[in-house]
């Protein structure tokens, strides 16, 4: 029984979270289109009309002609020479640095082998008391030599060769052996001449020197150093190409990840396959007005604002139509681990953009890294507040000139830094609010003429031998009869949405192994968005499904015979979803300003379960949770920000729910939160005393309804008008009397076999 939130407005709740994906691929095009409707027209004028044409250029006109010709020409060929540059850096190291780390790898094998042989070929240390039993009690010991305290080279006899010797540079014979202190060597030399009786005038002479081999001191670590000493090498030759150190640094780490796309680039989508934002596209579209026709702008000293913030649940769609380089790229891959990427980023973003000129760059997500600095969260300076402070420059830096717009998307305006948003950097904020029925309308025409329709071809197998005219405006009267419904049974809804419903039929109807979509699949499409999932493996128990009848028909009678209640679409009691296992549904006009006798009413509608529970049973269940938190939101907003308690008054105190905030602490008084937890609960009980009222007057309706739906599981608007009459109010809706009421247009379809009658409003 769980609803779906309600779409009455709310304050503080201006963006979406849907996703944003079609109206940024059509600005990449735009600027074909009128060239070719410019060169048709000049085609269509004869011949005679050329020569007046060219006498009236003035001087002034022909030179920025001649200008801006030369400038193309000079654009061409720096994106010539750029994409030549490019190829020959592509790789990891150019051919300077590949031959660099060939030299430093053959200089560093001969060093490793000679060192490794050297070491190989000494002779095994002998230890201090096989040096005394073979060589200094044989007497066969000329000198001794402590070498840096810790090694000992006694020179022996001419003569006293070994496997263990080693020759010097005079070719005398020499061992070694390793002592652990001088001190004990010392006395162990003494104690071992003393058993010998050697006098003290004839003892062995000891020397000590301290020796260093340079070759064994740098061998450990000469690889590393010549490993270190060629990458930077290789970086500062790539120093002059911009970035960190570099084209983004030693693996490109500062480079710019923006996508390329350009005349060239399969784009397909255009300006007129994005409806139901007409505003938003004619800000947009002056814009690629200057990017295609700089000069007229200029000569009347006009310039273009640098930049533009466009949010809402569209806004990813802005890609496409303008003829021009189009740079898009998200705002987290501005953010990395290492210091200085970011900001390095941006510089080789704008670098790349202004000799791609005119151009454009498309900042997704821009919250990532414009958000508000010093709110105090992160004590000192952060990489991020870097990112942005470098893009703030560039945006600031660059001249009009330049011809390069700057376009970003975010759905957290509220967010973003008061430094990105003045004058000079993102001068306009174009909303891109969620359509109106007309606006949906449009949506779903273009998405339908994708689709094979069962309403088109019906027309086109009865009315073959027609005039084609006559036939053309056949279907587009059926295609907008069908766009027309389904725009009013989904209000609320975003593009992203509409697209989603129309694949979905477009799947169902597959999954039917239908040869065309029809109405039901749409329905049932949007009744999976709006409800969730059909569960056909949760089977309720005879009592659960009485019960939920039960507490389905209390919310359809309450909504029947409410003067202020949204038009009743249908009630189910197939479970859907997670948790809801019936529901109503309603359909909300689009409107923008609530009365309060529509909230009170909706909150009744919303206890309708609640009560007819308690009237049919002994016990209540769990059902109604989440009618209660709906009741409850819409009483705590009619008390605390739409001034609608007389004790309250007109104050609007913030709940702290905008944007999943917080609030650290109340800004009233205990005695005011007294006051309104009081006013919450008066607007609760009145609605609860006028529901159970309505009920128990009008219960034996309620038991015709509850019996219906529990034989056939699926209530339409035509089986309520059956059991209880008509409703004794005028529909406030025009969308539903123009499209809905009466089912005109498809009155043939079969109920029983499609009884879907999607809504916009659940309420379980």
């Amino acid at each position: 029984m769980r609803p779906r939130p309600s779409a009455i407005p709310r304050a503080g709740r201006l963006f979406s979270t849907a996703p944003r994906v079609q109206f940024s691929q059509s600005f990449l095009r735009l600027q074909k289109a009128p060239k070719e409707e410019k060169s048709k027209d000049e085609d269509s004028k004869p011949k005679s009309e050329d020569k007046p044409e060219k006498e009236e250029e003035d001087p002034e006109t022909r030179r920025y002609k001649e200008e801006e010709k030369k400038f193309r020409e000079e654009l061409r060929q720096k994106q010539e020479s750029s994409r030549k540059q490019k190829g020959r850096d592509a790789s990891l190291f150019s051919k300077e640095g590949l031959s660099l780390v060939l030299i430093c790898t053959l200089f560093t094998i001969p060093l490793t082998f000679y060192a490794t042989v050297s070491q190989s070929n000494k002779r095994d240390e002998l230890s201090f008391q096989a040096f005394k039993t073979r060589y200094l009690e044989k007497g066969l010991v000329k000198k001794l030599t402590v070498v840096n305290r810790f090694a000992v080279e006694a020179e022996l006899v001419p003569g006293a060769f070994s496997d263990e010797t080693s020759r010097d540079m005079n070719g005398n014979p020499f061992v070694v052996f390793t002592i652990g202190s001088v001190e004990v060597f010392e006395e162990e030399m003494n104690a071992t001449q003393d058993k010998l009786g050697i006098p003290i005038q004839e003892r062995l002479p000891v020397s000590y020197i301290e020796r260093g081999s340079w070759l064994n001191m740098i061998m450990p670590i000469l690889p590393t150093v010549l490993l270190i000493g060629g990458l930077w090498y290789i970086s500062v030759r790539k120093a002059p190409q911009g970035g960190a150190g570099g084209a983004g640094g030693i693996f490109k780490i500062g480079k710019s990840k923006a996508k390329l796309f350009n005349q060239e680039t399969d784009v397909k989508i255009k300006f007129k396959d994005v409806a139901g934002c007409e505003e938003s596209k004619e800000e947009i579209m002056e814009f690629v007005k200057f990017l295609q026709d700089p000069v007229k702008y200029e000569k009347l000293g006009a310039k273009i604002p640098r930049g533009a913030i466009l949010s809402g649940p569209q806004v990813q769609a802005t890609a496409g139509e303008a003829g021009v380089p189009f740079l898009s790229v998200s705002g987290s891959e501005f953010v990395e681990m290492f210091v200085g990427v970011g900001a390095s980023r941006v510089r080789d973003l704008f670098k790349t953009a202004r000799e791609m000129a005119p151009s454009i760059i498309f900042v997704d997500e821009i919250d990532a890294i414009g958000r508000e600095r010093g709110n105090g969260r992160v004590a000192g300076n952060d990489e991020r507040e870097n990112t942005l402070n470098q893009l703030l420059v560039e945006m600031d830096g660059f001249e009009a000139s330049d011809h390069v717009v700057v376009l970003a998307g975010t759905n957290r305006v509220d967010i973003l830094d008061k430094a990105l948003l003045r004058p000079g950097r993102f001068d306009r904020h174009v909303t891109i609010d969620t359509p109106d029925i007309e606006g949906r309308k449009a949506i779903f025409k273009v998405h339908l003429n994708k689709l094979t329709l069962k309403c088109v071809e019906d027309i086109r197998a009865s009315q073959s031998d027609v005039d084609f005219n006559k036939y053309q405006q056949l279907i587009d009267e059926a295609t907008d009869n069908l766009a027309g419904r389904l725009a009013a049974l989904t209000p609320g809804f975003a593009g992203a949405d509409i697209a989603n419903c129309c694949n979905e039929g477009a799947l169902i109807a597959a999954r039917e192994d239908d040869t065309a979509v029809d109405v039901h699949h749409f329905e049932s499409a949007i009744e999976r968005v709006i409800a969730g999932l059909e569960k056909k493996s949760r089977v309720l128990t005879p009592d659960e499904k009485k019960t939920v009848a039960y507490h389905e028909a209390g919310h359809a009678i309450c909504g029947w015979f409410l003067e202020y209640a949204d038009p009743l679409v249908k009630v189910s009691i197939i479970p859907r979803g997670q948790g809801a296992l019936g529901y109503a549904q309603y359909l909300p006009k689009d409107q923008y300003l609530v009365s309060e006798e529509q909230f009170k009413h909706r909150m009744i509608m919303a206890l309708g379960g609640r009560v007819s529970e308690e009237l049919h049973f002994e016990s209540v269940t769990s059902g109604a949770s989440d009618d209660f938190k709906k009741i409850t939101q819409m009483a705590q907003s009619m008390v605390l920000q739409l001034g609608m308690s007389d004790k309250i008054g007109s104050i609007y105190f913030d709940t702290g729910n905008e944007q999943g905030g917080f609030k650290v602490h109340n800004t009233y008084s205990e005695k005011t939160a007294k006051l309104i937890d009081e006013e919450v609960k008066r607007f609760i009980d009145e609605a609860y005393d006028a529901c159970k009222k309505l009920l128990t007057e009008k219960i034996e309706l309620v038991d015709k309804v509850a019996e219906e739906v529990f034989k056939k599981e699926v209530l339409t608007r035509e089986d309520m008008i059956r059991l209880v009459g008509p409703r004794p109010f005028p529909e406030r809706n025009d969308a539903f009397d123009k499209y809905i009421k009466g089912n005109e247009v498809y009155k043939g379809r079969d109920q029983d076999n499609n009884p879907s009658e999607a809504g916009g409003e659940a309420t379980a």
